[in-house]
């Protein structure tokens, strides 16, 4: 039988989400600044030859860069803190083979 996930539960569900969305924005943020400052360093070092294509290259992959590995640990956040890691059945949990460190 599977365990129930506090996810399940709408009132933590809702929590859970509303603060991975508040997080997610705030690391907008986060991403434009490091935009922002990968372009100055960009401009600072390069100077004149600094191509349009390569601000738009740098924008995209630093941006998107920082974007996804927020999402990603948020993600792993949401599961910790909602309680949910603690709803799986571990399948290997009477294995002797298994080294358990608790």
């Amino acid at each position: 039988m599977v365990k129930r996930s506090p996810l399940d539960d709408g009132d933590t569900s809702k929590i859970a989400w509303a603060r991975y969305r508040r997080l997610m924005k705030g690391m907008a943020l986060v991403s434009l600044v490091a935009v922002v400052g990968a372009l100055g360093w960009l401009r600072f070092t390069m100077g004149d030859q600094l191509t349009i294509h390569m601000m738009i290259a740098t924008a995209a992959g630093v941006g998107l860069s920082v974007l996804l590995g927020a999402a990603l640990m948020g993600l792993v956040f949401l599961s910790s803190g909602s309680g949910h890691d603690e709803a799986i059945e571990d399948p290997f949990e009477d294995d002797p083979d298994m080294n358990h460190d608790r």
